[in-house]
């Protein structure tokens, strides 16, 4: 590379340029003016989004990674606009995804002394110490000559080890400043590798796991983020090891697969919990024991540790043993630690015949007995329901479609009742369940699967924190459909308030006046308005057309299924909170 001058702006684009990085996403605003302007130069080797609220950047960027594995850049201006990309970083975080997220500042000279937006109220130059919390690392640029240090270990920090998203924040004058275009390479690829675990921890778990009366595969996020599915199919198979699955990993394993045992937890399934209640040795694989996988960690909810054992594979050592005590740790990622010891199980014992076994007869009883409690959820009746909208939804998809959710009922009636077939075709704000997420983060989905349907599905109050989006679908023609189950309120919600204290003590969770006459938002005309196409549908019968029309329309697509709002039929019966603390003076309705 030259050594002609540059300014900073012009830098920080190349160095995404150097990195691959196929879309730089924002809001542009005085404080990033000048990285703005470089991006035109650059516009044939990196695209740029524009969407209509900074933390729906951060979603779309997120969508895009887990679909794609390539990071997207995030830019926003100095203060509210950085401020507002916070809960996007903390749900990218939550599931260890990699962002990078570029912010603007005032000039360096002027923090503190009342520049417009600077976020100096109690010491200067604060917004990185509120982003800090939720990013794995944050880097204020003073000086225009520490651009190409920082950025380096920026995108080595977010794809290294545990992914998450990372922060850079850039005063103006550091983006105008004269800097010299670097010599050397500035792509980080060079350096980035995977995490290969100690052979001997491989060689323990191995004996574990071969030795085991009834194992059980626990697999996580991190399974799915490292690209392991062959891996992790070919160690279930050989050995006959059922698989459990969760939010972030439900897909890796398709579900139509004998050896899949669905999920555990306060939204798992029946065959999940009684194939762990069964198990001796537990081999966790990227997978954090969360509370919802975990029953709310009562004893014997889910697991019972002891006597059950633990063998825990995971890229982070914070992860291992954080919550159960483990009796072989294996610190890698998961793609080459499952690979090694599938190769080691193999050297120590022949492929198992497994499908005689009467543990494998067991678990298909579960497994049915499971299908037949979703499908009872799905065709009580010919009325419309979520489970009904969702079956139907299933019908019109191909195995390879891609599903989206954030919160709430959908989320959880999507990861009990919709089977997916294929790795990342199920994608979900699992650990911040981040109400808006699903929307912008289908149009990032859309971006890296374009020959593929992508479906966000979503509740109303869901859809309306980032509905402005649609315009950003409809600008840029990515051609998403959003599935809204209209039940005007936060109804999750309201359901748990009845649940713990009773139909007459419900607030602010219905979308109601006080007469009890219902706010309903006509979402369809919504979504028109911003010239998506759309469809309201309160037949039943009429939603699977519904559906196949949105998909085939070619442009931006909203289906408004009116569901039931009322509590024994806006969710499902297949599940609620393991644990949940009362006020000392009242009583769970269950005990009254």
């Amino acid at each position: 590379m030259s050594t002609e001058a540059m300014n900073g702006g012009e830098l920080i684009v190349e160095h995404l340029v150097a990195n691959l990085v196929p879309y730089a996403v924002g809001i542009p605003g005085h404080g990033i003016i000048t990285f703005v302007d470089a991006l035109i130069d650059r516009a044939d080797e990196i695209g740029t989004i524009m969407v209509r609220h900074e933390q729906s950047a951060v979603h779309l960027a997120d969508g895009y990674f887990r679909v794609a594995g390539t990071p997207l850049a995030v830019f926003t201006s100095v203060g509210p606009g950085a401020v507002n990309t916070l809960v996007g970083v903390a749900t990218a975080m939550a599931d260890s995804v990699p962002v990078v997220v570029l912010t603007g500042n005032c000039q360096s000279y002027f923090i503190e002394k009342g520049a417009i937006q600077d976020i100096s109220f109690r010491q200067p130059n604060d917004f990185a110490n509120m982003i800090r919390p939720v990013v794995k690392r944050s880097w204020s640029v003073m000086n225009a000559h520490e651009i190409t240090d920082v950025m380096r270990r920026a995108f080595r920090t977010a794809l290294s080890g545990r992914p998450g998203p990372v922060h850079v924040e850039l005063t103006m004058d550091v983006q105008s400043a004269a800097v010299e275009r670097p010599s050397t390479s500035l792509s980080s690829n060079d350096v980035l590798g995977k995490s290969y675990p100690d052979p001997s921890s491989i060689e323990r778990a191995a004996s574990a796991i071969v030795d085991a009366r009834s194992p059980v595969l626990l697999v996580g996020g991190g399974v799915s983020l490292a690209r392991a599915e062959r891996e992790l199919v070919g160690l279930a198979t050989h050995l006959g090891i059922p698989v459990i699955t969760t939010l972030t990993s439900k897909g890796v394993i398709p579900e139509d697969h004998p050896l899949n045992a669905y999920y555990t937890g306060p939204k798992g399934s029946t065959c999940g919990v009684k194939v762990v209640k069964r198990a001796d040795v537990l081999v966790a694989v990227g997978f954090r024991f969360s509370e919802w996988a975990s029953g709310s960690y009562k004893d014997g909810e889910v697991f019972s540790i002891p006597p059950q054992r633990i063998v825990q594979i995971d890229v982070d050592p914070n992860e291992i043993g954080k919550n159960y005590p483990v009796e072989v740790g294996v610190l890698g990622d998961a793609q080459p630690a499952l690979e090694m010891l599938l190769a080691r199980v193999q050297a120590m014992t022949a492929a198992r015949d497994y499908e005689r076994t009467e543990a494998f007869a067991e678990l298909q009883t579960w497994r049915t007995e499971w299908e037949n409690l979703v499908r009872a959820q799905t065709h009580e009746d010919d009325s419309m329901s979520m489970s009904r909208a969702l079956a139907d939804l299933r019908e019109e998809l191909p195995r390879n479609g891609i599903v989206l959710t954030s919160s709430g009922h959908t989320q959880g009636l999507v990861y009990q009742e919709f089977p997916i077939y294929e790795p990342r075709t199920h994608i979900s704000a699992a650990g911040f369940s981040t109400m808006g997420w699903s929307l912008p983060a289908a149009i990032g989905a859309k971006l890296a699967a374009p020959d593929r349907p992508v479906v966000a599905i979503v509740g109303d109050g869901d859809f309306l924190m980032t509905c402005q989006e649609l315009a950003c679908a409809v600008q840029y023609e990515i051609p998403i459909v959003v599935c809204v189950m209209n039940n005007s309120g936060y109804l999750s919600i309201r359901d748990l308030q009845v649940a713990l204290f009773g139909a007459e003590r419900t607030l602010v969770t219905e979308s109601s006046r006080e007469d009890g006459t219902v706010v309903e938002t006509d979402i369809a005309a919504l979504a028109a308005s911003f010239g998506a196409w759309s469809r309201r549908v309160t037949d039943p019968a009429e939603l699977r057309q519904a559906y196949r029309d949105a998909l085939a329309c070619g442009r931006p697509a909203v289906v408004e299924v009116m569901t039931p709002r009322e509590y024994s039929k806006a969710g499902n019966a297949l599940g609620q909170w393991s644990e949940f603390p009362m006020p000392e003076n009242r009583t769970p309705l269950d005990a009254r």
